[in-house]
C-alpha cells in the first residue's frame, strides 16, 4: 500500500529515538521500516507504527536509482543520503 514511501526520509515523532531522522525501506498498511545506515541498519530497521512518524516528501535521487534497478541497499548509501540531506537543509 505505502510503497511510494520507500527511499522517503521520515522524522520520528514519538519514542526514545524522537526527531531521529532515518530513511523509510520498508513499508506495510500499519508499519514503516526505517534505518539510518548506523544503530538501525539496512538488514536490522527500526520498525515503527506509521502514526508515530512525519514522512517528508523527498526521496534521495541515488536511493531511487538503486531501488529502479532492484539493487540491494547498502548502509553506506543511507548514511549518505541522511548527510545529503542535512547537509542541504
Amino acid at each position: 500500500m505505502n510503497e511510494e514511501w520507500i527511499g522517503c526520509f521520515a522524522e520520528s515523532r514519538a519514542g526514545h529515538d524522537k526527531c531521529t531522522l532515518y530513511v523509510i525501506i520498508g513499508a506495510d498498511d500499519e508499519y514503516v521500516y526505517l534505518s539510518d545506515g548506523k544503530t538501525k541498519t539496512v538488514e536490522h530497521p527500526k520498525k515503527k507504527k506509521i502514526k508515530h512518524i512525519q514522512r517528508i516528501n523527498r526521496k534521495d535521487c541515488e536511493i531511487e536509482a538503486i531501488q529502479s534497478k532492484k539493487l540491494a541497499l547498502h548502509d553506506e548509501d543511507v548514511r549518505r543520503a541522511i548527510r545529503t540531506y542535512i547537509d542541504n537543509e
